[in-house]
């Protein structure tokens, strides 16, 4: 499975999420406010007012960083 990471440059939260998934050998990809996207279709995407990160297992959304290691945790990834 490949999961799929929404960030932004400076956020501690999107280099935690990260690092957990390297660090776990986890295959994801990482689209970067600015870079791959704009604000506004982040919102379009996951609400206005929603944070980063936000990270995908699949096709299912998972949530934010502590969601994610929660989820990645509760399906023996990590």
């Amino acid at each position: 499975m490949t999961y799929t990471i929404y960030s932004k440059p400076g956020c501690p939260y999107c280099d935690k999420i990260k690092r957990v998934m390297e660090l776990a050998e986890v295959k994801h990809v990482v689209y970067t406010l600015g870079t791959d996207f704009q604000r506004p279709e982040f919102y379009d995407k996951f609400g206005q007012g929603s944070t980063f990160p936000q990270v995908y297992a699949g096709e299912t959304h998972i949530g934010g960083c502590t969601d994610s290691i929660a989820y990645l945790r509760e399906q023996k990834v990590i």
